[in-house]
């Protein structure tokens, strides 16, 4: 009976709340759409990121002209190389892209050491 009563006394107090949060879709800046697209994309952009400290060398360059896409980006490799992937697209071609490496690979000369525990092995003592 005390479970009938708390349902009821909760339902009562949802029916008369007139604080339930609604929904209402954000209204455009300045009352206004955004305004429809004019023409084939076109755009132009470069950067680049060499960093001696970090030894980073890496960047990117794209230019568009409708639907003539192309461009190219660059990464220093761990081993010294520089990779160039220069890369196109042009309508329903798809990416195509070139890659090419610059420089020669280097790989420091491996260091061996003798490994020798710093610790003392116990003596088994007798009583």
């Amino acid at each position: 009976m005390v479970l009938k009563v708390a349902l009821l006394a909760t339902l009562a107090v949802v029916a008369t709340c007139d604080s339930i949060p609604s929904y209402n879709p954000p209204t455009p800046v300045y009352g206004q759409a955004a305004p429809a697209p004019s023409g084939p994309a076109q755009y132009d952009f470069n950067w680049d990121v060499k960093d001696e400290y970090s030894g980073n060398d890496f960047g990117h360059q794209e230019s568009r002209n409708g639907y003539d896409t192309q461009g190219a980006y660059y990464v220093l490799q761990p081993d010294g190389r520089l990779r160039r992937v220069d890369y196109t697209v042009n309508g329903d071609s798809g990416f195509v892209a070139q890659v090419n490496y610059e420089g020669e690979a280097r790989y420091p000369e491996p260091t061996y050491t003798t490994h020798r525990p710093s610790y003392t092995t116990p003596r088994p003592a007798y009583a």
